[in-house]
């Protein structure tokens, strides 16, 4: 990080308020509101400053971070968030009844003998003729027997 950074993060912590409200008016271009807490600002200044010194979350990302918000809020009791999501190029490799398989994960989905499918299940499907997560399939995630000690 940068030492000018570095030292506006030292003086947040003993910062007044009219110095957090000119900083906040450098960093966004605009006032803060008269009503907004220095504990409230603190935490944002300080984002604000790293983000400029070492970037801003990728936009696939931040837009990841604004679904599960509307899902939290639509249901705050879901307790689980969305599983990250594996990188295209990535290869899944697995061995079913002596036979290997390989599938590849592209940006259209999933390629598996020479055909794109849209999920992991129907893979799992085509591979041992009955329903299965494709997920747990490909050992991506623990059978809830395993998670649970059983």
């Amino acid at each position: 990080m940068c030492n000018h950074c570095t030292q506006q993060l030292k003086q947040l912590t003993t910062a007044d308020k009219s110095n957090l409200r000119s900083l906040w008016q450098e960093l966004f271009g605009q006032p803060a509101q008269e009503a907004l807490r220095r504990e409230v600002m603190l935490p944002i200044l300080a984002y604000r400053i790293q983000e400029r010194a070492h970037g801003a979350l990728q936009a696939r990302i931040r837009n990841e971070l604004r679904k599960v918000s509307v899902q939290l809020q639509a249901e705050p009791k879901i307790g689980a968030l969305p599983r990250p999501q594996i990188k295209s190029g990535t290869s899944l490799i697995r061995e079913w009844q002596g036979e290997t398989h390989r599938v590849r994960v592209t940006d259209q989905g999933y390629e598996y003998s020479g055909k794109t499918f849209s999920s992991l299940s129907q893979i799992a499907r085509q591979i041992t003729g009955t329903r299965w997560s494709g997920p747990l399939f490909f050992g991506l995630r623990q059978s809830t027997e395993r998670r649970a000690g059983g």
